[in-house]
């Protein structure tokens, strides 16, 4: 398995789920990626989730593009915002 960057890796498997292992972060932050070992590429977050509490050395990681917005967090915060007006 070859390391691959994280812009290769989102452009390669946009907005899915992947495995990741021998992370290495922007500035040791432990959250911008900047490389990895891509694992898996074809399980859903359940999976990958369940495989790294299980004691395989995976992150699951979602690769949605830096200039996207994630519908399922705006999509609550409107919901919450919506309900606590109506009350």
């Amino acid at each position: 398995m070859e390391r691959l960057t994280w812009k290769q890796i989102a452009e390669k498997y946009p907005m899915q789920w992947v495995g990741l292992s021998d992370v290495i972060y922007v500035d040791d932050d432990g959250i911008t990626v900047e490389s990895a070992i891509l694992k898996y590429v074809d399980k859903d977050k359940s999976e990958l989730a369940l495989m790294a509490i299980n004691g395989e050395n995976i992150i699951p990681w979602y690769t949605t593009p830096n200039d996207t917005f994630h519908m399922g967090a705006i999509g609550g915060h409107l919901l919450n915002d919506r309900s606590t007006k109506t009350r």
